[in-house]
C-alpha cells in the first residue's frame, strides 16, 4: 500500500487517498498534519516533540542505517505517487532530485518521463551542494563524493533561487515532516537557503517512516512526505 502524507493544515489528522499499484485498488492512508504553511514560524524551527519516549537521534540514525541497507532502490508505488504529484504541480518548472544511495528510492526514471521540467541534481563541492542541470541521468551523472552519482562538472549550474521543488532523500521521516539525514548536514544547509515557497518533498520507503526524527533547530522540515 502506498501512502502520501501531507503537512499543510492545522494540527490534527488528515486523510489522503492513494492508488495501490500492485492490486489496482484504492487505499486510504492516515497522516499527521503539523502546521499551516502560511504560519509565521520559520520552517527550520525546532519541532516540540517529547523525547523521553523515543531513542536519541544518534541511536535512531544507527538503526536506520542498518535498516536502509536491507531495502531496494525500486519502488513502483512511490514513483507512481510522485508522477501523480508532479502532474498536479503546474507551477513547478525546475525541480531538484537526487541519485540514490543503496536502499534509497530511485527517482531518476522521472527525469526522462518529465522532460519538460528542468531537472537539477546536487554535486558536493566543499561543504556545500551545488545544483547542476541534467537531461539524462545515464550520461550526465558520474561517480562522486561518498560514492554518490552526481552531475559532471561541465554541466550548467542552476541558481538555488530558480528551484521550485526539492525531492529529498533521507534515512527516516516522521509524521511532523521531520527528516533524519546522514549527519553531514548537506541538505539542511542547501534547503535553508531555498526560496520560501519552494516545496520540500521527502521521499522514502514505508519502512523509513518513524514516530519522530528527534528534530533539532537546524533541521529543515519537509512540506510533504511521499512513501510506499
Amino acid at each position: 500500500m502506498a501512502c502520501q502524507a501531507n503537512f499543510t493544515g492545522a494540527s490534527g489528522w488528515a486523510w489522503t487517498t492513494a492508488s495501490d499499484i500492485a492490486g489496482n485498488a484504492t487505499a486510504t492512508c492516515q497522516s499527521r498534519i503539523i502546521a499551516d504553511k502560511d504560519a509565521e514560524a520559520p520552517r527550520t524551527a525546532q519541532v516540540a516533540i517529547p523525547q523521553d519516549t523515543n531513542p536519541p537521534k544518534k541511536e535512531l540514525r544507527r538503526e536506520m542505517r542498518r535498516l536502509v541497507k536491507t531495502l531496494h532502490h525500486g519502488s513502483p508505488m512511490v514513483l507512481q505517487l510522485l508522477r501523480d504529484w508532479l502532474a498536479g504541480q503546474p507551477r513547478v518548472a525546475t525541480i531538484s532530485a537526487y541519485a540514490p544511495l543503496p536502499g534509497e528510492v530511485d527517482v531518476t526514471p522521472l527525469v526522462m518521463e518529465f522532460p519538460h521540467l528542468r531537472w537539477v541534481f546536487p554535486r558536493v563541492e566543499g561543504n556545500a551542494l551545488v545544483l547542476y542541470r541534467i537531461s539524462d541521468p545515464a550520461s550526465d551523472l558520474e561517480p562522486g563524493a561518498f560514492d554518490i552519482r552526481e552531475p559532471k562538472a561541465d554541466l550548467p549550474v542552476v541558481d538555488l533561487f530558480h528551484v521550485d521543488a526539492f525531492l529529498c532523500p533521507g534515512l527516516a521521516f516522521d509524521e511532523y515532516g521531520g527528516r533524519l539525514g546522514r549527519g553531514r548536514g548537506f541538505y539542511d544547509r542547501l534547503l535553508e537557503h531555498a526560496r520560501g515557497d519552494a516545496v520540500k518533498v521527502g521521499v522514502c520507503h514505508k519502512e523509513q517512516l518513524v514516530p519522530h526524527t528527534y528534530g533539532e533547530a537546524h533541521d529543515v522540515v519537509m512540506d510533504r512526505v511521499i512513501s510506499g
